[in-house]
């Protein structure tokens, strides 16, 4: 899927330079930059939608002593 996006023109210097100097297209520092980027934004935004769910008691929480149970797991293992 092709997509664009406007850079700043300091930005897109930088890549222009790094692309320049590495013998790399600047479409491959962008895909790097959103594969990479997106793992990121992943954490963020789904783990504080996780802490919100928690807080309005809409998500279970468990103790270490349940999971330990439940994995069949031994104290001493940890």
């Amino acid at each position: 899927m092709a997509t664009s996006a406007r850079l700043d023109p300091a930005t897109e210097a930088r890549l222009d330079r790094l692309a320049s100097e590495t013998g790399r297209t600047k479409a491959f520092y962008l895909r790097e930059l959103i594969e990479q980027g997106l793992d990121d934004l992943d954490d963020a935004y789904l783990g504080a939608a996780a802490v919100e769910r928690i807080r309005l008691g809409q998500e279970r929480t468990y103790s270490l002593d349940e999971m330990v149970a439940e994995l069949g797991l031994n104290a001493s293992d940890l």
